[in-house]
This record gives structure tokens, sequence and C-alpha cells, in this order.
């Protein structure tokens, strides 16, 4: 699991970007973390692989205190892919971007070419193997990089805002890659503004403001909730919205639209039932 114990870090050693932060996330986990901009969300992931190391508390990742263990071993069982992935790209080749890590990583030749194939035909990459990954769409480089980081199969999958430049199409196959990684009792973090998607998926949430956390719990409870959500910066899903405005009674924290349109229709059939 990853622990995190009161969690210190600051850039410029005076202002505190993340403040006595704590949580821990097991294995096998959906956990999404959202605030907004300048909440710290992005520093706090980039010490999930040693990228970072804490001003004071620990991060310790399957009994490995990323103070004092090596990027590389870390990045074994934690990948991240960031924000903006064109900055984690440096191969002449989306073939090449993909073995690079894979080679690092000893992975034999045979072996490698079976997961470079797989991978790009999984997210519809395959005609661009010898092409440059910097002559892809943004939303085809976002593709690249989840690619990349899968291919070694490791534990811990962070997604720092996967959803954008990505079309309904994308957006379901990254729902299905999610499924699946947890199916495997992999535990995937992501960090993400998009309260559609996150109302879709429904992951246990850690929401931030100010290097600190505010408010922690599942999906459907953290996004109805109106002091955290006024808190944190971020909207409502149009689905709780739609929910205000019908103004008849629903429950408030439903997500899914079929749990809306059954409670809808149970609202209709007792209404008719006593007329």
């Amino acid at each position: 699991m990853i622990q995190i114990k009161n969690l210190k870090f600051s850039y410029d050693g005076k202002t505190l970007v993340l403040n006595d932060l704590s949580i821990d996330i097991k294995k096998g986990k959906y956990i999404a973390i959202m605030g907004e901009n300048g909440a710290g969300k992005s520093t706090l992931i980039k010490h999930l692989n040693g990228l970072l190391k804490p001003k004071s508390g620990t991060v310790i990742i399957d009994g490995l205190s990323t103070q004092n263990t090596p990027v590389s071993k870390l990045s074994e069982k934690v990948g991240i892919v960031f924000q903006y992935p064109e900055f984690m790209f440096f191969s002449e080749s989306v073939e090449e971007e993909i073995s690079f890590a894979l080679k690092n990583f000893g992975f034999e030749k045979e072996k490698i070419k079976t997961i470079i194939s797989s991978s790009l035909k999984k997210f519809g990459l395959t005609k661009y193997l010898k092409q440059s990954p910097f002559i892809l769409s943004g939303g085809e480089q976002r593709r690249l990089a989840i690619a990349c980081i899968l291919s070694w199969n490791p534990e811990y999958v962070v997604l720092d805002e996967p959803t954008a430049g990505q079309d309904k199409y994308q957006r379901d196959l990254l729902k299905k890659t999610i499924s699946k990684l947890i199916s495997e009792n992999k535990t995937v973090i992501i960090v993400s503004h998009d309260v559609e998607f996150i109302a879709e998926t429904q992951p246990y949430i850690h929401l931030m403001a100010n290097g600190e956390i505010i408010g922690s719990g599942d999906a459907k409870d953290v996004l109805s909730d109106d002091i955290l959500i006024n808190k944190s910066g971020l909207i409502y899903p149009q689905i709780s919205e739609f929910i205000k405005k019908l103004n008849c009674n629903l429950t408030e924290n439903l997500l899914n639209p079929s749990d809306v349109a059954n409670e809808i229709l149970s609202i209709i059939e007792k209404k008719d039932s006593n007329v």
C-alpha cells in the first residue's frame, strides 16, 4: 500500500505547497485526487515515485521509503502519466519510446516486441509505430504516454488529467482500461478536474485545497456535498445540477443517470397509485 504521513513540501523553502498531509491508499483501489489549480495535486503525485522528496514526513510505497529509494526502483512500482505527456517523450519513434523503459527494466527482446504490438493496438496507435511521437495530436500523445506506462505493468498507475483532449470513444476506452486494471488488483490514482468522468466512474475521492486534504469519501457523497464543493472550487456534475433543478425530493447523491431515471419512475408510480 501507499502510506503518506504528515507530508510537508515547499519549493522555495518558505511557502508550503503540501501541509501536513496524510493519506493511505490500499492496493487494488480506484482513487481520485481532486481540487482546483494550485491545490498541490501534481506536487503530491510527484512524491509517489521519488521525483520529489518530503521536506518532512514520510511517503512509503510497499514498505519502501521514497526518501532513500532510487527513482528507478520506485518507478517499477509506480507509473505516472503526467498532465503534459509530450514532456515525457525523447525518442525518435513511437516504437523506441515504448521499448526504452522495457529495455532498462530487463525485458527480453521478443517480449518487448509483443508488448509494443499489443499496446499500440489497444490504444489505436499501430499506424504510428515508426513515426515520431511529436507528430501525434495531443490526444494521441496522451494515449501513447498511458501505453508506455502500462507496458511494464506497474502495481500503481497514476494518471494526471487523462481525459484532456479525448473524445467519447477514448474516454470509454479509458474507463475499460481502469476497470481492467482494478480487476487485476492494480491501484489506479487519477488526478482530474473532470467531474463528469469522476461522476461516471465513481472512485474514492481525496479532495485537496491549499496543500491539505479537506475531505475524503465516495464520489456520490463528496460530489454532492455543498460545503466541500465550495471549499475546493469544483463544480457539481451535471447530473447533480439536474437533480437540484428538478426539486422533486430525489436522492441528491445519485451520479448514475439510470438510477435517477429509476427513482423518477418510482415517484411517478407512487403518485399514480395514490390517484
